[in-house]
């Protein structure tokens, strides 16, 4: 660990805890018009994966520029928003190429609902990412509009993550958006390092079902719409359509017993 955590650590811990006494009840607000959605994408592969019993989870935090967001709402309850937020939640069982797996969707609003952290909340993430950046884990230290460092996979090559991913697991991992083109920042972190994803902005979610039939789809060709074979990426996708979003690949060759997959969208 960076030697400057030992120094910061106990200053910031205390004063998370000052502020906890008298503050942290309280709602942090981002902002008006901008709006934070944050859930989660739990994945249990069935048997006939090659990396059964493993599990995915995608965290997913996408910020947006909402010009009818609840901050502006005098009657905006945030108690009322979390129960609607579960009527959202599915549970489906799904296939790719005839392989089985079951999807659980936490939180998940389809961009009809934001999220806000408590300041208690808040201050724990802003001290987590601040310690991440002193780290070189994370680029910035903004909590949710998180920079990642770009990594390469080393474990194999270009040509034989194309290999690998004819058989892997694949998600759509959807923006928000008002508007009918927008640009977005987006950071994507694989926490295996024997493993590498493909990332790609492509311009709906048929782009999927394409990618799953013949591996055959279209996708934003600019420069930083699209990585390979990496484990921690960042870029910049201008001039999408309201219906894009993530395509996310990964080997079927998962290490861990639960894989995480940390997902930042940023609409610009």
């Amino acid at each position: 660990m960076n030697k400057k955590s030992y120094i910061f650590i106990p200053i910031i811990a205390f004063s998370i805890i000052f502020i906890n006494a008298f503050f942290g009840h309280l709602i942090f607000d981002f902002g008006s018009e901008q709006d934070i959605n944050k859930y989660s994408i739990y994945v249990h592969l069935q048997p006939e994966w090659k990396s059964y019993p493993s599990n995915i989870l995608f965290d997913v935090t996408t910020i947006w520029t909402n010009p009818e967001t609840n901050t502006n709402n005098p009657f905006y309850d945030p108690e009322l928003e979390i129960q609607l937020k579960t009527e959202y939640n599915a549970n489906e069982i799904k296939y790719i190429k005839e392989k089985s797996f079951v999807e659980l969707k936490h939180e998940f609003s389809d961009c009809k609902n934001e999220w806000k952290p408590i300041l208690y909340r808040h201050a724990v993430d802003s001290v987590r990412a601040q310690l991440d950046h002193l780290n070189g884990l994370q680029v910035n230290s903004d909590p949710y509009k998180v920079v990642y460092p770009n990594i390469t996979n080393g474990e194999y090559n270009k040509i034989e993550q194309e290999i690998k991913l004819e058989s892997g697991y694949s998600n759509f991992i959807p923006i928000c958006t008002a508007k009918d083109v927008t640009s977005y920042d987006y950071s994507v972190k694989i926490n295996d390092d024997k493993l590498g994803f493909d990332v790609y902005f492509v311009p709906s979610i048929v782009e999927l079902d394409n990618y799953i039939k013949n591996s055959n789809f279209n996708y934003f060709k600019n420069e930083g719409c699209f990585g390979h074979n990496l484990q921690s990426f960042s870029g910049s996708c201008e001039n999408i359509e309201k219906n894009s979003g993530l395509l996310i690949i990964l080997p079927d060759e998962l290490h861990n017993s639960l894989t995480k997959i940390s997902v930042h969208m940023q609409e610009k």
